[in-house]
């Protein structure tokens, strides 16, 4: 998909950078190449180089000159080959020289210092890290753009929350279709592949207006619901939820939901449990305004959990912002700071978790308005029967 440049969201940038002195960014990883450049790489050879006055550069492989040529808004595209007869060096290597020749110029830089976690690129199942020369190739004036990139990236544009609507979409159509197919005594491995199968296959081309879309799931039934763990063969249960942790990038741009699905009525005690977290979770979902703080964001939904009787839970994070990564800033602390502003698009996910297996999950992504909370997925909260 070509989209338009979307010049609110650089503009935003660029005055970043001026209040920082940068004259450039050097990005390497995929959300962040993706943001600056709308090019979305295949194996995380990628990088731009983007100046806060003139062109920006896009350095990729040569295999991806037709991508580059259709989606990229940089005209200036420099390309590495994966494979050089005269150079037995990884590719990475030449990634590395292409920037530095881009960013030779620019006396003070900006690189990803401090950036913990990165987004995929498009082959996803081997992420390709930088080393040691990266950080050490672009001078002495360096300083760390990991936080104005956030900041940045915190307040969506309208193309942006378009992108993201497209993610949503894929990610509610494909629940429908498990809902209409989920059956007890099938694997909790199945019920996903039912998910991930619809997103890549139905979400790739979603109304013309998707490229690629890939969907990352976590699924677990019954007992097997944990705060955290892979998923696997155990059954799913009648009368229990089935709890997918989801994830849709399409494009470049993610959700991230927590929905639930339940062959049959629901069994009284999960009945009692979705009540509690529901309370909990309306009541983080109407903190959602302008001006709200972060911080009691994070410990409403901690103190309600405890007033349900799970002090302690969840040992997760149950706030964060989405956009080009499924979690990337802000993230809901009550020892933190910060401010909801209008704009954001934040994940609510308050959790409580038995003992030896079991509980329950809630989640979506918020567009905060004037007005308050616009929940972007139109799949039901709460558990939806089969």
């Amino acid at each position: 998909m070509t989209w338009p440049r979307d010049d609110a969201k650089l503009d935003r940038v660029r005055a970043l950078m001026a209040d920082e002195e940068l004259d450039a960014l050097v990005v390497r990883a995929p959300d962040n190449v993706v943001y600056l450049t709308n090019f979305w790489g295949m194996k995380g050879y990628e990088a731009a180089v983007f100046p806060r006055e003139g062109e920006p550069t896009l350095i990729c492989l040569e295999a991806s000159a037709e991508d580059a040529e259709r989606t990229a808004w940089s005209g200036d595209v420099r390309y590495l080959s994966g494979y050089a007869p005269d150079d037995p060096r990884p590719p990475l290597a030449r990634t590395i020289e292409l920037a530095q020749a881009a960013a030779r110029e620019y006396p003070n830089v900006g690189l990803e210092l401090s950036l913990g976690t990165q987004a995929s690129d498009r082959m996803v199942g081997e992420p390709t890290t930088f080393t040691h020369e990266w950080f050490h190739s672009f001078g002495t004036n360096i300083a760390d753009a990991t936080p104005l990139l956030a900041r940045a990236r915190g307040i969506k544009t309208a193309q942006e929350l378009e992108r993201m609507r497209l993610a949503n979409e894929i990610a509610a159509a494909a629940m429908e279709h498990v809902r209409e197919r989920l059956r007890s005594g099938m694997k909790e491995s199945q019920a996903a592949a039912l998910w991930e199968g619809f997103v890549h296959g139905e979400g790739t081309g979603w109304k013309g207006e998707v490229e690629l879309a890939l969907g990352f799931s976590l699924v677990w039934s019954g007992p097997g619901i944990k705060t955290f763990t892979a998923t696997g063969d155990l059954p799913v249960q009648e009368h229990e939820p089935t709890l997918f942790e989801i994830w849709v990038c399409a494009d470049g741009y993610w959700c991230d939901h927590t929905k639930n699905l339940c062959p049959g009525e629901l069994s009284t005690r999960y009945e009692e449990l979705l009540d509690a977290l529901l309370q909990v979770y309306e009541s983080a979902i109407a903190h959602l305004r302008p001006g709200a703080s972060l911080a009691e964001l994070d410990r409403l939904i901690r103190d309600g959990i405890a007033e349900a009787g799970y002090p302690g839970q969840p040992s997760h994070p149950v706030a964060h912002g989405v956009g080009a990564r499924a979690h990337e800033p802000p993230y809901a602390h009550q020892a933190g700071t910060g401010t909801i502003e209008e704009g954001m698009v934040l994940a609510v996910e308050p959790g409580i978790y038995w003992e030896g297996g079991g509980g329950l999950r809630l989640e979506d992504n918020f567009l905060v308005t004037a007005d308050g909370a616009e929940k972007l997925s139109t799949f039901p909260d709460g558990v939806v029967s089969t």
